[in-house]
């Protein structure tokens, strides 16, 4: 499921911006939290945590990080402390109950495929089981009631996809300034951009041109 990732933005940290007028106090106090007070496990139990964080691992790898973007930490916190949209996929229990008979039911797929953990699963064997979820293609009875492709797709995803790209690691791999706050953005229409913003590196015969 994963692909080398070349960013287009060589050299660019969004951190640069913390004493700059992009940034305000609230601001900066946001994301320090964000990247200094990462929490512990209160949700899962710590089969259910193994199991999260290898599929975490697995939908976005981050081999290249000396410290990857922590992500299960904050979708446990999500669900300890009872965060949400208000709204859920009618086939599908309440966030908490769905959560957590979701890690199990991956849990048992994997007991049942392969008699192992799916944290102790190889990458080919984690990649190929999360496949078949996407195709509602389970074997193990748990599943029953809880349809594999949209808890996968509308609730594990999204997740995953929300908390990775929350984090100042992930903004200066895409080139995002952060929160405008105070100074905002300005020149919004395509391909165009602020002064203050980075600008994309790609090879001569793509290169883009960015007029101010």
């Amino acid at each position: 499921m994963s692909q080398k990732f070349t960013t287009l933005y060589p050299g660019y940290d969004v951190l640069d911006k913390w004493k700059t007028q992009s940034w305000n106090e609230t601001t900066r106090s946001v994301i320090h939290k964000r990247l200094t007070e990462v929490p512990e496990r209160r949700f899962f139990n710590e089969q259910q945590w193994e199991t999260l964080l290898a599929v975490c691992d697995r939908v976005i790898p981050q081999p290249e990080r000396v410290e990857p973007v922590p992500i299960a930490p904050w979708i446990d916190a999500r669900l300890f402390e009872g965060q949400g949209t208000g709204t859920r996929y009618a086939s599908l229990p309440p966030e908490q109950e769905c959560w957590r008979r979701g890690m199990d039911a991956i849990e048992a797929e994997a007991q049942h495929r392969y008699r192992r953990p799916f944290h102790r699963l190889d990458r080919v064997e984690q990649d190929l089981l999360l496949q078949s979820l996407d195709k509602n293609e389970t074997r193990a009875p748990v599943w029953e009631g809880l349809p594999s492709q949209t808890f996968l797709r509308h609730v594990v995803l999204r997740a995953i996809v929300e908390v990775y790209y929350a984090h100042p690691a992930a903004w200066s791999e895409i080139g995002f300034g952060g929160p405008a706050s105070p100074r905002g953005y300005v020149r919004l229409v395509a391909n165009r951009r602020d002064e203050w913003e980075a600008a994309e590196h790609a090879p001569d015969s793509a290169q883009r041109l960015y007029p101010k």
